[in-house]
């Protein structure tokens, strides 16, 4: 075990748990993040996603000792009332069905559209390609984006 010090939605978190545990498990059952979703636990369906710094990652492939200083932020830190963008562009399309990847599909999102604020339609579905939805959701995930955009209305 290790203690490590880390920021997570703007707060400084510490935990003392194996360096090698994934960033899913230190959310989830460390710190009771639990907006985090475990999905495949290899970094294929997307559900975990989090942000590091401002990029999207999948937290069950970072371990906790490479965090480092860097900020984490998940869908509890994306915004305090949930009013963000994105969440709110995802429920004025009614994008969540059965609703568990839906998490990791708004952190993808948010991360995109942070770097990029008007994409394409090709650099959505770029973006978007390495998050599963097993209810089959992509037209109106793709639609939010875009509202979330300010490209669609």
């Amino acid at each position: 075990m290790a203690n490590f010090t880390l920021n997570i939605n703007g707060k400084t978190q510490e935990v003392d748990v194996d360096p090698s545990t994934p960033m899913l498990w230190v959310l989830r059952d460390h710190l009771k993040l639990v907006g985090t979703k475990y999905g495949c636990g290899i970094a294929q369906c997307g559900a975990c996603t989090v942000h590091l710094g401002d990029v999207a990652v999948r937290s069950c492939m970072i371990t906790v000792s490479s965090v480092g200083n860097q900020e984490v932020t998940t869908i509890e830190g994306l915004s305090e009332n949930g009013d963000h963008p994105v969440q709110k562009a995802w429920l004025e399309v009614d994008v969540p069905q059965c609703g568990y990847c839906q998490a990791g599909q708004i952190m993808t999102a948010s991360a995109l559209l942070k770097k990029n604020p008007n994409p394409t339609d090709a650099e959505i579905d770029m973006a978007m390609n390495g998050n599963i939805c097993r209810c089959g959701t992509y037209l109106r995930i793709k639609k939010a984006v875009k509202i979330a955009a300010g490209s669609e209305s």
